[in-house]
């Protein structure tokens, strides 16, 4: 579920303005009786020009309604587009929110702040001023000018967060969902590079993504000016949810891991780690984009929603 509030004005009419089309409405009816299709085939079943098909898409992209990604293809990439939410709740009153008996904690990880790290070579990280620390040199990680990290990338290990869990004492955690930007790591970019990137929860893996590539066919619309046009560009937003009944990645099942399985009362806080486990198939790294490179203006998201006793 896609939760906006008022307090939030830019990203609610973003939405509103995405879902005010009826061949963006189109779309989404589409992705949700065919789950996947590429934007020819869009373009077919509507009978609209592909053109205009890519003009939607990228709307309905842009405000979270739809997850997009390269597939190799016959001539080079093709877009695949698939639905990223099955409701949209929006909050007009925020005071009257915590009356209803579903609420949600929300909170965005900056991915330079990360607390613990196994990294090998290539590896590296850089924030909207430049380099932070000497490329492929794994200590440099300990750098404190670390916190201030925007990309960040390694081909081989992985990466763990700690999210603070500001709750109710009385709160019953219903679902736990992280959002984050990926792709590959390939020496400058290749959008034919995949690689098993996979997520852990509390230390239990939750399940596996295959990045098909490093992506770099455009410009990523967040990197600073001094960012190379031959380094990667940008990654794909995706979203790891687990409830009480199963585990999913961006809505499809990825694992039969449940809530129970993450112990989340033991703790103060919920860990996060991103990696390309030493067992993969594709063992292509990875690159993580916060909110001053990449496609998407976001870091790493957490939001916990929840019910009180």
């Amino acid at each position: 579920m896609l939760e906006l509030s008022i307090n939030k004005p830019e990203e609610m009419a973003k939405v509103a303005h995405a879902l005010s089309s009826q061949t963006r409405l189109s779309i989404i009816k589409l992705l949700l009786k065919h789950h996947k299709l590429n934007v020819i085939e869009i373009a077919d079943l509507l009978q609209i020009p592909v053109s205009t098909a890519a003009t939607n898409i990228k709307v309905l992209e842009d405000a979270g309604l739809i997850l997009t990604e390269l597939l190799p293809a016959s001539r080079g990439a093709m877009k695949v587009c698939r639905r990223n939410f099955d409701d949209v709740h929006m909050i007009l009153n925020p005071d009257a929110r915590y009356q209803s008996p579903n609420q949600s904690y929300f909170i965005e990880m900056p991915i330079g702040h990360f607390n613990d790290f196994e990294v090998h070579p290539t590896c590296g990280m850089a924030n909207a001023s430049g380099m932070i620390v000497p490329e492929d040199v794994p200590s440099s990680f300990y750098h404190p000018e670390c916190k201030t990290a925007e990309i960040i990338w390694f081909r081989q290990g992985w990466i763990e967060y700690r999210f603070p869990k500001v709750l109710p004492v009385n709160a019953i955690i219903k679902a736990v969902e992280f959002k984050m930007e990926l792709c590959s790591e390939a020496p400058h970019y290749n959008n034919n590079w995949p690689s098993d990137i996979t997520v852990w929860i509390n230390g239990v893996e939750v399940g596996t993504w295959t990045s098909p590539g490093d992506f770099g066919d455009h410009r990523g619309k967040n990197n600073p000016s001094w960012w190379n046009d031959y380094s990667t560009q940008y990654g794909m937003l995706k979203s790891f949810r687990v409830d009480d009944e199963r585990s999913t990645l961006d809505n499809e099942r990825v694992s039969s891991v449940v809530l129970g399985d993450l112990k989340l009362r033991d703790s103060s806080f919920i860990s996060l780690k991103i990696g390309v486990k030493a067992t993969a198939v594709h063992k292509g790294g990875v690159n993580l984009f916060g909110r001053g490179f990449g496609d998407h203006d976001q870091a790493i998201t957490m939001n916990v929603q929840f019910v009180q006793e």
